[in-house]
């Protein structure tokens, strides 16, 4: 079984501009203030990780017990940064308070599901949203619709409660679940795409959506060996078990 506490998805380094840096500065004293409220909600959002997380890892291990298998290879999870968070609410016109962010913005907890196949993508968002204590509130599927530039995952809103002290609340978590492979891809088109100057960066944009379809074509071959497989006589038990294989006829476009 996969060690999820331990497995981290890398993150990309981050390179600041002098606006960046300029910007990181003017926007520190907005919550200075205020630093006590903001720390508390913050650990909000990260309890709010801690307990989805939890589901999934619950659910990863129960299928390592029962299956044999994990639909989950490993998961991370983020808090957003306070100079993104005051960036995005100033693009979006936000007023900068605590009760605007909460209401507004739904990915500053954040949490990243990396699994095997493409059925595991959609079982995992299946099983977690079906539970009575979690709510989804948006979901946008990018593997049936991909983005323009070829990005695929699949991305969940859910609100999910909380328990304090001396309290309950009710906090948002942003869910993306995705293959190994549309990881890969999402990771290197990540870092690229900070890169300040680009020659010929219409062509590497092509050549990125390329690759984004080759990636998502072998997603689908490697699932289809893997029902073959599945399929095979000595399987037929397990086959019946499995809760995911509901989700074998699936057909996902790896063109568009």
């Amino acid at each position: 079984m996969p060690d999820l506490l331990k497995k981290t998805s890398p993150e990309p380094l981050q390179v600041y501009s002098d606006t960046d840096v300029t910007e990181i500065v003017e926007n520190a004293s907005l919550f200075l203030d205020q630093a006590v409220q903001y720390q508390e909600l913050m650990m909000m959002y990260d309890c709010a990780i801690k307990e989805v997380r939890t589901k999934l890892e619950v659910l990863n291990s129960e299928f390592s017990v029962r299956y044999q298998r994990n639909p989950i290879e490993f998961i991370s999870s983020r808090i957003k940064k306070p100079v993104s968070i005051v960036r995005k609410m100033r693009q979006r016109g936000l007023p900068l308070t605590f009760s605007s962010l909460e209401q507004n913005l739904n990915d500053v907890a954040g949490i990243r599901v990396i699994c095997s196949f493409i059925d595991d993508i959609y079982a995992v968002a299946d099983m977690l949203i079906r539970q009575d204590d979690v709510t989804l509130l948006e979901k946008k599927d990018y593997i049936k619709s991909p983005k323009e530039n070829g990005y695929r995952s699949l991305h969940l809103i859910v609100e999910i409660p909380v328990f304090f002290s001396d309290h309950k609340r009710d906090m948002k978590v942003e869910v993306q679940i995705r293959t190994i492979a549309m990881d890969f891809w999402a990771s290197l088109e990540h870092q690229l795409k900070y890169k300040k100057s680009i020659e010929d960066e219409e062509e590497i944009i092509k050549e990125l959506r390329e690759c984004a379809d080759t990636i998502a074509a072998t997603d689908a071959r490697m699932l289809s060996i893997r029902n073959r497989i599945h399929t095979s006589p000595n399987r037929e038990a397990a086959k019946e078990d499995d809760p995911i294989i509901r989700y074998e006829k699936i057909q996902i476009p790896f063109g568009h």
